[in-house]
């Protein structure tokens, strides 16, 4: 099957052509049109229903249309919806304390979206290294690493080595430096060399890479070193955080503490734009009135639709099924990868999970085989060519964690 090779209904064809002629193609969507979800669960126009294994790029971890988290955003949406932050509102401080409570920071700073939280988090820092730190104004660094993916606003493709996200954006912004990821060494010597690093960014996960894990103990040899250097590790745990990796933080696997941890996605259970930027007083009281906003960070609906999306976590122990689930998960690709030589690598923390497959980041080997897997009622999608992520919700059974592997090797089996 390819591309083009695709048996769709006149009225997904429709839907998706209204797209091509009114939209912007700045994506690459599977052709699947989809209406409906609930849970673990997705129906497309047709009504044909599909395992979701990525979870909006790990936005609904809680699950589609989670009741509790839409019935509080209707609540709130009845009441009061935004007043900007010219005013106080009634579910802002008591969101404030839920979120930094919940974290163990003392502060924290509400935006919408994962990259304008990225943003918040590069400001800050360049902040607190002018007015705390003592670096020189405009001279500070951030170090970050290769092969990073936090969003695709100026500043941060100024930093990636993505170049389809790049080419033709320039000129770019200055400040960073790129190490390798996964090597504590790279960091120490650049700490060692340079006097102007204000901060360390890394996901403590590559999700976008194609789900790459470091090594064990290089967040907390990181950490460390961020300490020994006077340097702030901030941790982008928009996709990984929020019990995705099995931990309520990736971080939490080691016991790092952020000195800035940046939250999207699933922070909102995905049923609505939130993100946030937690950090202690002594950073976040840089920040002074009109320095930075957003008219809506921190809304009523985003406050009220945060807490009880964290209170899912909590209650429904999500955590701890992404853990034990994820075991399932990767014993039974492993077992499948011993049958089929199509699978190189299975690799993966929690229910946030990979396969490579046998191919070329150039193929269309991993694109067709997701169309195989949405042929059988699962939907995956391939990252970096080759690379397909698995990331259901957190709320799926191991019943049906054995269903869609063999959905999956169903699916490998017709490319034999």
């Amino acid at each position: 099957m390819t591309h083009t090779e695709q048996n769709l209904s006149s009225k997904s064809e429709a839907l998706i052509a209204k797209e091509n002629q009114y939209g912007a193609h700045n994506y690459h969507p599977l052709p699947v049109v989809l209406e409906r979800g609930e849970g673990v669960y997705v129906w497309d126009v047709d009504g044909k229903k599909y395992y979701d294994f990525l979870s909006a790029y790990s936005a609904v971890n809680q699950g589609h249309c989670h009741p509790k988290i839409v019935g509080a955003m209707v609540k709130q949406a009845q009441t009061l919806t935004l007043t900007s932050r010219a005013f106080h509102n009634d579910q802002l401080g008591p969101y404030e304390e839920y979120v930094t409570k919940y974290f163990g920071f003392d502060k924290v700073l509400p935006m919408n979206t994962g990259a304008e939280a990225v943003e918040t988090a590069l400001k800050l820092c360049r902040k607190w290294a002018y007015e705390i730190k003592g670096i020189p104004e405009n001279e500070a660094q951030i170090i970050v690493c290769e092969n990073n993916f936090h969003g695709r606003t100026t500043t941060i493709i100024s930093f990636s080595n993505d170049e389809s996200a790049r080419k033709n954006f320039g000129p770019f912004t200055a400040g960073f430096i790129k190490i390798p990821y996964d090597d504590v060494e790279a960091l120490e010597n650049v700490l060692k060399t340079n006097k102007n690093i204000a901060g360390f960014l890394v996901e403590p996960i590559q999700g976008e890479a194609g789900v790459y894990v470091p090594a064990e103990g290089y967040l907390a040899k990181t950490k460390a070193l961020c300490e020994a250097h006077n340097v702030l590790f901030i941790a982008d745990e928009v996709q990984t955080g929020i019990a995705r990796t099995g931990k309520l933080l990736a971080v939490n696997h080691e016991n790092v503490q952020p000195d800035i941890l940046i939250l999207g996605k699933a922070i909102s259970g995905g049923v609505y734009p939130v993100s946030a930027v937690l950090t202690n007083d002594h950073i976040m009281n840089v920040i002074k009135p009109g320095q930075h906003g957003s008219t809506f960070g921190g809304n009523p609906i985003a406050a009220a639709v945060a807490i009880a999306a964290l209170e899912v976590v909590k209650e429904e122990d999500l955590a701890q099924n992404a853990a034990y689930l994820g075991e399932v998960l990767r014993t039974g690709l492993n077992e499948i990868a011993s049958r089929n030589s199509l699978i190189t690598l299975v690799r993966g923390k929690g229910l946030l999970n990979a396969i490579v497959i046998n191919c070329d980041e150039e193929s269309d080997l991993a694109w067709n085989i997701c169309m195989k897997f949405s042929e059988y009622g699962l939907l995956a999608k391939p990252t970096h060519g080759n690379k397909i992520r698995l990331a259901p919700p957190l709320v799926i059974t191991e019943s049906q964690i054995q269903e869609c592997l063999d959905i999956i090797e169903r699916a490998l089996n017709d490319f034999r």
